[in-house]
């Protein structure tokens, strides 16, 4: 078909650059360009399902009057996005014991009043406690002598990493629950280390993709007023207007990116005029942070799962 689709290390070296158009707290924008597309969707999965990051994953409840139950309510909990560097703690595996270096305990205690108005529970009435859990842990054997359910050997409020930075919810208007007069909540979360993979909560993007550079190709001179019917026609202002002097005038291109490809520009007799064609390794990459790391960070730290991933591919050829 007359279209190299090779992959020359040397060419990738030399022409692949990223350049980043839009940076917020929550979400970049930038392009990669001299990338294949295999390479562009593997940072999209890495960054949806492999970065890690800290969820809510125990809810241990002492009260719940609420029109929620106890299964619903965990769950909302468990969605709520935690403001926490998941780099500064270790995985739990099924075999640790909880402690300051794997487990964040937080604490929900609300009630409302009998005969008072309906309260609403929002996500910054979690509070975070540094010493570990405050519930005793309920052992089968009555003689034996009672442990709380985490195991701290300081309080995490002395680690410089976290004190400086302490633990908490990205947003503090998320509404948990409405409690009616006499309903109360208490209870306590434990938050740990986690991947998408594993279940969406701990996916540390609201979204991740792009899309391929459009391309806006006018195949022949569009002048006067078909140039103004092109223009026109376009809904997000790809085309505009030159004026050629002498009353004559004619479209030209000035703002392909914006192309939505929604075709509208060849409808009605316009495939002779316009190609619409995309840059095969030009990609718009866009990723929206949930709010444990900041976007830039997110993708170095997807940069470095892919190099682990290819450095155990080689290692088991080798």
């Amino acid at each position: 078909m007359g279209v190299d689709n090779s992959l020359q290390l040397d060419s990738f070296c030399k022409n692949f650059k990223v350049v980043v158009n839009k940076l917020s707290e929550d979400e970049m924008e930038f392009d990669m360009i001299g990338i294949d597309a295999a390479l562009a969707n593997a940072f999209r999965r890495i960054l949806i399902a492999e970065v890690p990051t800290m969820a809510i994953e125990k809810v241990f409840f002492l009260d719940n009057t609420s029109v929620i139950n106890d299964e619903v309510l965990a769950h909302r909990l468990g969605l709520i996005p935690l403001a926490v560097d998941p780099r500064l703690f270790d995985d739990l595996s099924e075999n640790d014991v909880p402690n300051e270096r794997n487990t964040l305990v937080f604490k929900l205690e609300v009630s409302c009043e009998k005969g008072g108005p309906r309260r609403t529970v929002k996500s910054d009435q979690l509070k975070w406690l540094p010493n570990g859990s405050e519930l005793p842990m309920e052992l089968r054997n009555p003689s034996g002598n009672q442990k709380g359910y985490t195991s701290f050997s300081c309080s995490q409020a002395s680690l410089p990493e976290l004190s400086k930075n302490p633990p908490r919810v990205k947003h503090g208007d998320i509404i948990i629950s409405k409690l009616g007069p006499g309903q109360a909540i208490e209870l306590e979360a434990h938050a740990v280390k986690g991947i998408g993979k594993t279940h969406a909560k701990w996916s540390p993007v609201s979204t991740a993709w792009y899309r391929m550079l459009p391309e806006v190709v006018l195949l022949k001179e569009v002048r006067n007023e078909d140039a103004e019917g092109l223009a026109a026609k376009c809904p997000t202002k790809v085309f505009d207007i030159e004026d050629m002097g002498k009353g004559e005038k004619r479209a030209v291109v000035v703002n392909p990116r914006a192309c939505t490809l929604c075709r509208e520009c060849i409808r009605g007799g316009g495939e002779d005029l316009v190609e619409l064609r995309r840059v095969k390794d030009h990609f718009i990459f866009t990723i929206e942070s949930a709010g444990a790391l900041p976007p830039e960070v997110l993708f170095t730290e997807a940069v470095k799962i892919l190099e682990g991933k290819c450095e155990r591919v080689i290692s088991e050829l080798s």
